[in-house]
């Protein structure tokens, strides 16, 4: 991927590109009280306005710290992402990647997360809008709700706050 439409530095995480002005560190507490369309959200990520260093990113995956990334800039994104935790998550690959199949899409990748019922599926999309975004993911989510019980969300959202449009770095390739 390469991000032309979009400017900016970027950093490669396993075959992933992401902008490299800023990462998001978990804190134990809130960092933030966002207030977003008539609702309170309580952010426990901290905004770091830095690059992220190959020293953090292997303390990410050494589990030391839980590091996030921005999808979205300047309200556009090159990746739709599907986060999935629960019980049935070796029946969520083979599902997606037939759903994904069957609506064209061709080029996505699955990670595990944090622990093995924790499955994300990064969707490659090129500079699509928020909106366009979030047109493409009810349609998978409205699909895949069909075959599982809904134990997944769906990133980036316009009902989330820019500070909520960040996903957690993978650890590791499925």
């Amino acid at each position: 991927m390469t991000n032309r439409s979009i400017k900016g530095k970027t950093i490669k995480i396993f075959d992933l590109t992401f902008f490299d002005d800023c990462y998001f560190i978990k804190k134990n507490a809130i960092v933030e009280k966002i207030i977003f369309d008539n609702r309170t959200f309580y952010a426990k990520f901290e905004r770091i306005n830095a690059s992220l260093t190959p020293l953090l990113f292997q303390q990410h995956l050494n589990k030391e710290y839980t590091i996030a990334v921005p999808l979205l800039k300047n309200n556009r994104t090159n990746y739709l992402v599907l986060e999935y935790k629960g019980e049935e998550h070796q029946r969520f690959i083979p599902l997606v990647k037939h759903l994904l199949k069957t609506l064209d899409i061709g080029i996505y990748y699955f990670f595990q997360g944090k622990n093995e019922e924790k499955i994300q599926v990064f969707i490659e999309v090129e500079n699509i809008t928020l909106e366009e975004a979030d047109k493409i993911l009810l349609k998978i989510s409205d699909a895949l709700k069909t075959k599982l019980t809904k134990k997944w969300k769906c990133l980036p959202s316009s009902s989330l706050p820019e500070a909520y449009n960040i996903v957690t770095l993978p650890y590791k390739v499925l």
